[in-house]
């Protein structure tokens, strides 16, 4: 620096009057009067889901993947050469819920959800709205055999249409959809649902079809798996569980990481017993089976558009499954990686001199010594590790409570080791004649999030309690991470918060094993027949309050720790002040009138905090509430089913959002 100060000095000793051309060539112009301003090349910049950067091939990029509805929101272009201002995208619709059926049939499964991906989308500075799609609902009895259709998602005028509902019962045909539900069991030869076409194609066209059996098999039709994007579901039976599988998915690797997305839901099993149809690779649920007696179809799973699978003909696995919810990932190219991550899992991005790993599903986090140079490079990280949301409880019910939150803040990892990541699903809503965790057609318990099996543990959140049943049963808020709410009729209790085994309770001091954070659901009110809402990571949910009235208020849950508050990421959802709240609890439903409650400690009855799901309500509008589901990723509580007379469906509970694992150390 010294030699080129004293040559400035002698420049600024000349008297011919050209110093200031002499600045403007040598530090503005960069030394020549042809020669332009040098801009280093940038993409750009936006905000919007969870972030992902990566290299393929040479090409860097930042992905946005979002799992539930938000805004992929463009501030500013790219600068510099060879930096385009276009994007691609993956757009996945939810997939279809599976048929129901009685004691002969099998249900069909659900179609996966519409599959479209492209690129090179011109953009501009502004905001552009994202819809992710819900799954369907699963058929449940003589009140809803068909399943569902799967909600549209839709992000830079591209819309797919949500996967075809599996038939239920006998004699049914599979809705049409992005992928066409399975048809049912009972005789015929009508086809399944047809796909949807559109270019990009929308899945794929055709829901398995009905099929007589192979000879010396049991006598009757095998129910149709459901369509997907990479293949039909199929419907002839030529060896058991093989045939009547839901059609595969197809792989994508726009997130940084290949995965297969719109996998078809696979048929149920005749009560015959020739064996369930599996799900489609993409998400689809397998099928129900009667051996082992009653083995429940499987919902599809969320963030991957999948169809549920079909219910079996079996009066205790009868029902069908939850199609997974959509997804939606929108990329661009960036010039460089502002960092070298020092492992591998999840979606990998860098924030304040952090390296963040977001796991949204299940996977493997890993700190290979080849990733530097060969040399042992053990890790202190930060983490967070949320467990799925508890389902809410059918009829006046109480609100599911949310999964533990559980926080380390100095958690080693040696050099070379490789630890699973499982990323629990929330759990099931209640619904007639449904044996959730609480009992008659109580909701279901979440289910845990892990790292490493058992060196953190955060407990899935605790079910909602149920009024109905004969007799009445599943009153009670189920245990869990956040207990979940009593239902209305009672006197019953609210689940209890319960810490995991490996993680102290939040005023401990020591960090092994993380902190935990959960609390109890609300009781009900026996007076006036109101539910009581689920606990959160951050309070408990209210008891059920006076009747006419608004519904008991889910817990409220916990902002995370500003290592993961990433500007650019939309990771866990609005709050009290400001967003990244997660683990909220979910609404109570109410008797007869009035809105449900709130989720998450929101003090609107139709506005939810932290992810926590809405209450059922009970003015005579049909169908589901919107925001009665915990969001994905949440890790929040659904809202607990209202009482309608006239409109059964708002009387079903809701489901609990999955929850998430995150990962930091320093970059």
């Amino acid at each position: 620096m010294g030699a080129r100060s004293s040559k400035i000095t002698s420049q600024n000793n000349r008297s011919d009057g050209h110093l200031l051309e002499y600045f403007r060539k040598s530090f503005v112009r960069g030394g020549g009067a042809n020669s332009g301003p040098t801009v280093a090349p940038a993409g750009l910049t936006a905000t919007g889901g969870v972030i992902s950067d990566y290299s393929d091939s040479g090409t860097v990029y930042r992905a946005h993947i979002f799992t539930s509805t938000g805004t992929f929101s463009v501030s500013a272009l790219a600068t510099g050469a060879g930096i385009p201002n276009n994007v691609d995208y993956l757009v996945v619709a939810g997939g279809g819920g599976g048929g129901s059926t009685g004691t002969i049939q099998a249900g069909g499964g659900g179609g996966a959800g519409g599959f479209l991906t492209g690129t090179g989308i011109p953009v501009s500075i502004s905001p552009y709205p994202i819809i992710v799609g819900a799954g369907g609902v699963k058929g449940t009895s003589s009140t809803a055999w068909d399943g569902t259709n799967g909600s549209n998602s839709s992000a830079l005028s591209q819309n797919a249409i949500g996967g075809g509902g599996g038939a239920g019962q006998q004699d049914r045909s599979g809705n049409n959809g992005g992928s066409g539900g399975g048809r049912s069991s009972g005789g015929g030869d009508a086809t399944g649902g047809s796909g949807t076409a559109g270019p990009p194609r929308q899945g794929y066209e055709g829901g398995g079809q009905p099929q007589p059996n192979p000879p010396g098999a049991p006598s009757g039709y095998i129910a149709g798996g459901g369509g997907g994007a990479g293949g039909v579901g199929k419907g002839t039976n030529t060896a058991p569980g093989t045939t009547y599988d839901g059609g595969p998915g197809t792989a994508s690797s726009i997130s940084g990481t290949s995965v297969t997305y719109a996998g078809g839901g696979g048929g149920g099993e005749r009560n015959a017993g020739v064996g369930s149809g599996l799900g489609g690779p993409g998400g689809g649920g397998d099928g129900g089976r009667r051996n082992p007696p009653g083995a429940a179809s499987v919902d599809g799973t969320y963030a991957t558009g999948g169809g549920g699978g079909g219910g079996a003909g079996d009066s205790s696995g009868a029902n069908g499954a939850n199609g997974g919810s959509g997804i939606v990932v929108v990329r661009y190219q960036i010039a460089s990686l502002t960092a070298t991550a020092k492992a591998t899992g999840g979606a990998i991005s860098y924030y304040d001199g952090k390296t963040i790993h977001t796991f949204t599903s299940s996977g493997t986090f890993a700190n290979p010594t080849a990733l530097n140079g060969g040399s042992p490079n053990p890790l202190t990280v930060e983490m967070v590790v949320v467990g799925g949301g508890g389902g809410g409880g059918w009829d006046r019910a109480g609100g599911g409570g949310a999964g533990s939150f559980v926080h380390a803040t100095s958690m080693p990892i040696a050099s070379g080791s490789s630890h699973s990541v499982v990323v629990g699903a929330g759990g099931q809503g209640g619904f007639p004649g449904s044996s959730g965790q609480t009992g008659n057609s109580g909701g279901f318990q979440g289910t845990s999030s892990t790292y490493n099996s058992t060196t953190i543990i955060a407990n899935g959140g605790g079910s909602g309690g149920s009024t109905s049943g004969s007799p009445i049963a599943g009153g009670a808020g189920g245990a869990g991470g956040s207990g979940g709410g009593a239902a209305g009729y009672g006197p019953f209790t609210a689940g209890t918060g319960t810490a995991p085994p490996t993680s102290p309770a939040a005023a401990a001091t020591t960090d092994a094993g993380g902190r935990s954070y959960q609390n109890s659901g609300g009781n009900g009110n026996p007076s006036t027949l109101q539910a009581g809402g689920g606990g959160g990571a951050g309070g408990s949910g209210t008891a059920g309050g006076p009747f006419p009235g608004n519904g008991a208020t889910g817990g409220a849950g916990l902002q995370l720790p500003a290592t993961f508050q990433d500007p650019k990421s939309t990771v866990g959802f609005p709050g009290p002040s400001g967003s990244y709240w997660v683990a909220g609890g979910g609404g109570g439903g109410v008797r007869d009138s009035g809105e449900g409650g709130p989720g998450g400690g929101h003090p609107s009855p139709t506005s939810s905090y932290a992810g926590g799901g809405i209450g059922g309500f009970s003015p005579v509008t049909p169908g589901r509430q919107p925001l009665g589901d915990g969001r994905t990723n949440s890790g929040a509580g659904g809202g607990g089913g209202g009482n309608i007379p006239n409109a059964i469906a708002n009387a079903n509970g809701y489901i609990g959002g999955s929850g998430i694992v995150l990962i930091a150390y320093p970059s």
